[in-house]
């Protein structure tokens, strides 16, 4: 199967690194115009330069920081005003590693701006455009610890659960006007961030990191961890025509990890 995005405006979240950039890279081999956000503008430059422009792809980018959110919030605004995106890929950083004894209010209320506020804000604000024109992709990148939480990521556990609940309800609303919200369910890849993960790991449990990863790799039923690009390749097929049936689901890319149904 060819899936085409050619035309088609994407703004991609977090795509500096990792899952975001892989998603961007896939996107734009499929003609899609990228617009990136980031915080490392002189990453987002050499991204950019290298994105493809086959066939004659336009692409920009966005020096954003998740963890500020009037400030992003505004930036949003202002973005839109002048632009208007076809597919959306709402993807932040993760906040913070801990249990939820760990945490105070105050880091769940960080959490909910990073990992809430940021996706819905900027939702509404791409909706408009896709309603009138009666087309639209949004997708939550999210992750499996919302069917099976995670102890250590009490944060993320909680306020990615609130995200997915709201895009079920969204769906619901937006399906009328040919626009699908999706949830992608994130497993073990192969990206900083398991690497920070892994190494806070080892260091409470005074094991070599190395161990971390084994152990990790052999929960996985395909033994071994993701590459960013299998999970690009997944949400390029959310985004695309072909997956006009599909919405309000949440999808596990995971290597069958996620035990639950």
């Amino acid at each position: 199967m060819e899936i085409s995005l050619k035309g088609k405006n994407a703004l991609v979240g977090g795509s500096s690194k990792g899952i975001g950039r892989a998603i961007a890279e896939r996107l734009a081999a499929s003609g899609a115009n990228l617009t990136l956000m980031a915080r490392s503008e002189e990453v987002l430059k050499e991204i950019v330069e290298k994105l493809d422009r086959s066939l004659g792809q336009q692409h920009h980018y966005l020096v954003v920081d998740f963890s500020d959110f009037p400030a992003f919030a505004a930036q949003m605004e202002s973005y839109f005003k002048e632009h208007s995106v076809d597919i959306l890929i709402n993807n932040t950083q993760g906040p913070a590693a801990g249990g939820a004894l760990d945490k105070t209010i105050g880091d769940y209320q960080t959490a909910f701006d990073l990992l809430f506020k940021c996706a819905v804000h900027t939702t509404g604000l791409a909706l408009p455009h896709m309603q009138k024109q009666q087309w639209g992709r949004i997708v939550n990148v999210a992750s499996i610890s919302v069917k099976v939480p995670l102890n250590y990521l009490a944060l993320s556990n909680s306020l990615r659960a609130a995200l997915v609940s709201w895009a079920k309800s969204l769906a619901i609303d937006i399906a009328k006007d040919n626009i699908t919200i999706n949830n992608t369910l994130t497993g073990y890849f192969d990206t900083e961030r398991i690497a920070q993960l892994n190494a806070q790991k080892a260091q409470k449990m005074g094991i070599p990191v190395s161990e971390v990863r084994a152990a990790m790799e052999a929960a996985v039923p395909i033994n071994r961890i993701g590459k960013p690009e299998e999970y690009a390749n997944a949400v390029c097929f959310l985004v695309s025509e072909q997956a006009s049936y599909i919405t309000g689901t949440n999808i596990p890319i995971d290597g069958g990890l996620l035990k639950s149904l």
